[in-house]
């Protein structure tokens, strides 16, 4: 379901043996000099690295959140992380962005499979 006019025409995916990272962004995020960016960055090849996988899909998830960036700025920033991430060798995918969707998922038994991470 679309919720931000300005979102593209979304495609249906179907993806196996990748990481999906639930993204939150807020207002503090995107302030020039926020760390989040190289944080985000870090934390996902640190994860990638444990899976031995190089497949990453970023998921905005901000809708949750009690405070949420500009959309614009939000998008800004997910896309920079896939630029990144792709001068490195990763094979990255977006959710389109500015709708929710219907998601399936599996995720295997071990403490790895599920990490929350906040900065």
């Amino acid at each position: 379901m679309k919720t931000l006019e300005m979102a593209p025409e979304a495609d249906k995916g179907d993806y196996q043996d990748v990481l999906v990272a639930f993204i939150h962004i807020e207002p503090k995020d995107v302030i020039d000099g926020s760390s989040s960016e190289k944080k985000l960055l870090k934390n996902l090849k640190w994860l990638a690295k444990k899976w031995n996988n190089k497949k990453i899909i970023l998921h905005s998830f901000t809708h949750l959140g009690e405070e949420k960036a500009d959309a614009d700025e939000a998008l800004e920033l997910l896309n920079r992380v896939e630029i990144r991430l792709k001068n490195v060798d990763y094979e990255v995918i977006q959710t389109p962005y500015g709708y929710f969707l219907d998601l399936n998922m599996q995720s295997k038994g071990h403490p790895l499979a599920r990490i929350y991470k906040e900065f």
